[in-house]
């Protein structure tokens, strides 16, 4: 299933910046989030966050399957 994905503007206090889909419940406010495109998967959205963090990871909640931390 495809969905919007996002990535936090604002890293974990671990220190990466997590994925979202569209739907998520910890999805960010709108001015603390950067919009990453229509993807099939997390993994795909999380490479695509790579490109503004160097330190990603997928919600372990909505992107579970990107989820490594």
């Amino acid at each position: 299933m495809s969905d919007f994905y996002y990535v936090n503007k604002i890293a974990q206090p671990t220190g990466e910046h997590e994925v979202h889909a569209s739907g998520c419940r910890y999805l960010p406010s709108v001015e603390n989030r950067i919009f990453l495109g229509h993807f099939t998967s997390g993994k795909e959205a999380v490479k695509e966050a790579k490109k503004y963090y160097s330190t990603v990871d997928g919600c372990f909640f909505c992107c579970r399957e990107a989820h490594t931390r």
